[in-house]
């Protein structure tokens, strides 16, 4: 299905969890002086304004980046606040990083970015707001993760973000894990997920742990951010976790449980 767009929901808090943990691996990836891959199988379009309709109307940002900044949760060295600082330097204050552009701003010369989208009109901003920077295919995004795999170079993280506009896409994101773990022992891989009112991610969980138990799973909790709104957390399970993610996740953790319902 392609009926998501991922302007609406730009700067939420689930994107605040995801961003802010791939920017801290990223950085910490990148710290040593070997080549490094990374994969995306639901890239979206890479570049966000949280002023635009789309945002305003849902208000998630406000909820969401806008609140935590307000809030200081992250210093400006943190990766996460660079990753941002970067792309409101070159697109406007109102400017918000999709995870390409989250990586983007921590690769390197010799790095390799290889991104799917298969929305159209997502591919064609994703392709001209990474023009140059980055491999764009509009290809599904599985398929591409096993073609791939292992990649060149072979160290490296790949993110899989899918909508999860339909239940089977839990299942799978599930089967995609396990494969791609299976042709690469050695990647980074990252699986993002939304906690919702209806516990869908519950089994998929289940299966992963009991398929891959040193996998890392990071949840967090965060008040709706309108009233109605289903999403009431977000999880990230993660194959081969970098050293020192769990301190950063319990970190994140503290913030989240301390956050009050949002006032608008």
């Amino acid at each position: 299905m392609l009926s998501y767009q991922h302007g609406y929901h730009a700067g939420n808090m689930a994107d605040v969890h995801k961003h802010a943990l791939l920017a801290w691996m990223l950085g910490y990836l990148t710290q040593k002086d070997k080549p490094l891959s990374y994969l995306e199988t639901h890239a979206g379009r890479g570049l966000y304004q949280l002023d635009a309709p789309e945002a305003m109307k849902t208000g998630e940002a406000a909820a969401g980046i806008e609140r935590v900044e307000q809030l200081g949760w992250f210093a400006a060295e943190h990766s996460y606040a660079v990753a941002l600082a970067k792309v409101r330097a070159a697109h406007g204050a109102a400017a918000y990083p999709g995870s390409p552009l989250v990586a983007e701003g921590f690769l390197r010369a010799g790095d390799r970015m290889v991104l799917a989208e298969l929305h159209p009109q997502e591919h064609a901003a994703l392709a001209e707001v990474m023009s140059g920077r980055a491999q764009v295919l509009k290809e599904d995004g599985a398929k591409m993760a096993l073609r791939l795999v292992p990649p060149e170079p072979k160290r490296g993280l790949l993110l899989i973000d899918p909508s999860y506009e339909i239940k089977g896409d839990y299942e799978a994101a599930a089967k995609l894990v396990r494969q791609v773990h299976g042709r690469w022992a050695v990647g980074v891989i990252v699986l993002w997920y939304p906690i919702l009112t209806s516990g869908l991610h519950r089994s998929m969980i289940v299966e992963l742990e009991r398929a891959l138990p040193d996998g890392v799973r990071h949840e967090v909790r965060f008040p709706p951010a309108r009233e109605g709104h289903r999403m009431v957390g977000s999880g990230l399970f993660v194959v081969n976790p970098p050293f020192g993610l769990s301190a950063e996740a319990a970190r994140l953790s503290r913030l989240f449980d301390g956050l009050t319902p949002f006032s608008g």
